[in-house]
């Protein structure tokens, strides 16, 4: 591990801000841009083939470029093939549909066939008759079958809803879909936390959080608690728009004064082999950057008491991205230098480390899932994840199986060792045994 060369999976004409992938297709969707500033940089949300080219070799090619005009996508999520965009102050919502060339083919003869019967039946209702033809044949909808079976990429904006409302160059920060896809949750740089129903877009929630930036938020499964991270120093426990409790980290770490810290990121994760657990990961950087900068650290809650289980530091790389894989079993991490490190969230140990495999800035951070209808994506890996940066680069991190051995093997040895003891006794000391 170690400053090391990780090939690019893709590299984009504009700065990358944000990377996830489609549970349901298995589409690396990313998104970024250039922002409004006349640079010649475009703005786009990209939609990505990966594929698996070896046991932990990957590919992608670029099926789709979305372009949003002069408005960057700088954070997203996805649910049930809708894109919730974040873009200056306002939060984007756009449908994708992924189908072949020939799917679509046959879906616009389709349409094509219906509207020449319809004129057709009007021009019998004048009493006017059709003869066959080539036309006729065509208005059939029966086609040559197509070679090219390309996959094909349609998006469709459905709604914008005003997601932040500062005076002063509104950004919204972060954006969620609840787990169960009923709720849209987006955070700014008022402040301001503020719910949708979806996919009514009816406001439920819009309430004062923090003072200041909203960092960060997540919601625990079940739609109980909401989880949000201001630039005040305060990870806050809400129960719908009311404030359950504060987090205190510094709990388990007394000898760090207060305010030394601020809260940068939250995210719920399952628990490997216990059903119903689940745990709170929180990243906590310097408020101040020293000659000699102190660690970063991560936090492990329980993610319904909400008190905290472990503390461990990180590295002193400002942590810049957080991410929890699927099954909760690792957490991965980019920082402001360009670094990608996965840890294991049982015990908050560093299991894979990259330094600057970016240029700059991590920007987001999206583990594989394990599976997909199916088929195995992630290859013959224990886990791997994507990360983009500002330096406009796609990679694939990749932890390969850790090796073990049979525990007949290991008994076989023990055995083996035991007898050899004895032996060397008995040769040191005759009449031992």
């Amino acid at each position: 591990m170690g400053k090391r060369k990780v090939p690019d999976l893709y590299r984009a004409p504009f700065p990358l801000y944000s990377i996830k992938v489609d549970p349901k297709t298995g589409l690396v969707i990313t998104a970024g841009g250039g922002g409004a500033s006349k640079t010649g940089i475009k703005n786009a949300v990209q939609f990505l083939d990966l594929q698996l080219v070896g046991e932990h070799q990957y590919s992608a090619s670029l099926l789709h470029s979305h372009d949003t005009d002069t408005r960057a996508t700088m954070n997203m999520a996805i649910g049930n093939g809708v894109i919730a965009a974040g873009q200056d102050g306002t939060c984007s919502l756009m449908r994708f549909k992924q189908c072949s060339q020939k799917e679509e083919g046959k879906a616009a003869a389709a349409e094509d066939a219906e509207n020449r019967v319809q004129q057709g039946n009007a021009r019998r209702r004048a009493g006017k008759r059709d003869k066959g033809g080539p036309d006729e044949a065509a208005a059939s909808g029966d086609i040559s079958p197509m070679k090219n079976e390309t996959a094909h990429i349609s998006v469709t904006g459905l709604a914008e809803v005003q997601s932040d409302l500062n005076p002063v160059d509104p950004l919204q920060k972060v954006v969620r879909f609840s787990p169960d896809l009923s709720l849209l949750l987006t955070g700014g740089t008022d402040g301001h936390i503020r719910v949708w129903e979806f996919p009514s877009l009816k406001k439920r929630f819009d309430f004062k959080a923090h003072e200041g930036e909203i960092e960060d938020l997540d919601m625990s499964p079940g739609n109980k608690h909401l989880v949000t991270v201001g630039r005040d120093f305060s990870c806050s426990v809400w129960s719908g728009s009311q404030l359950a409790m504060g987090l205190k980290w510094l709990e388990t770490m007394p000898q760090i004064a207060e305010k030394t810290y601020r809260y940068m990121a939250c995210r719920f994760g399952k628990v490997a082999d216990q059903k119903g657990a689940l745990r709170l990961y929180t990243v906590q950087i310097p408020h101040k950057r020293d000659r000699k900068p102190p660690p970063c650290y991560l936090t492990k809650w329980d993610g319904k008491s909400f008190l905290p289980m472990l503390t461990a530091p990180c590295g002193t790389e400002v942590i810049s991205s957080l991410a929890v894989s699927d099954s909760g079993t690792f957490l991965g991490l980019g920082t402001v230098t360009g670094s990608v490190a996965i840890y294991i969230a049982f015990s908050l140990q560093k299991l894979y480390y990259v330094q600057e495999s970016h240029g700059i800035v991590v920007t987001d951070l999206a583990f594989l899932p394990d599976s997909l209808k199916g088929k195995n994506i992630k290859g013959n890996v224990e886990t791997a994840m994507l990360s983009v940066a500002v330096d406009s680069r796609c990679q694939v991190h990749a932890v390969p199986n850790r090796r073990s051995f049979p525990i007949w093997l290991v008994l076989f040895f023990c055995g083996l060792m035991v007898v050899g003891v004895v032996l060397l006794l008995q040769s040191l000391f005759p009449g031992f045994i």
